[in-house]
């Protein structure tokens, strides 16, 4: 298993290998030629569906958008991502169709041994996050490593997921909790 298969499972992987690096490095490129663009410029879809293979051409990401690797982030369907949005990709980070992140959302899937001495090395785990179809994630929101959002649910500005939200729920917060069912 390689270092990339390693983070995508949610092993120990070495971030310091020339593969790992070298999709760092794909990314920070293609993301600093689209920095200067908005989704209206004339090339700039073409950058993002070759920062995000498999792009739905319903789906949109506004810039300026940040993540690590871009092949970690599968959209579905209508999905709307608002500018300003950081996307750590080292786990997979999978949006169901017809969800809308607000502006400046951040979804993290890097996380550190807790051990200091371990954290010294140039290793991680990533830890997939997962949001469900027809889904509403507030501005400024924070989604943790291993988080699933379930469908339909609604996650208020700011708040701060670090624990699975069961389908249909409202939450907010931080730590984020459910604050009512929707249905």
């Amino acid at each position: 298993m390689n270092e990339i298969e390693k983070m995508r499972n949610g092993l120990l992987a070495d971030m310091s290998v020339e593969e790992v690096q070298q999709s760092f490095i794909r990314c920070k490129k293609l993301l600093a030629r689209m920095r200067g663009m908005t989704t209206y410029d004339e090339g700039y879809r073409e950058l993002l569906e070759d920062l995000i293979p498999g792009l739905p051409a319903t789906s949109v990401v506004c810039p300026p958008f940040y993540c690590d690797h871009g092949h970690g982030i599968r959209l579905g369907e209508h999905v709307f991502v608002n500018a300003g949005c950081t996307f750590l990709d080292g786990g997979w980070i999978t949006i169901g169709a017809y969800t809308l992140i607000g502006p400046n959302v951040q979804i993290y899937t890097p996380h550190h041994p807790m051990d200091y001495l371990q954290r010294r090395l140039p290793k991680e785990y990533a830890y997939p996050v997962s949001i469900g179809r027809d889904c509403w994630i507030g501005g400024g929101a924070v989604i943790c490593p291993g988080v699933t959002i379930g469908d339909r649910s609604v996650i208020g500005a700011g708040s701060v997921v670090s624990r699975d939200i069961p389908d249909d729920s409202l939450a907010a917060g931080n730590p984020a909790v459910v604050k009512k069912r929707l249905k």
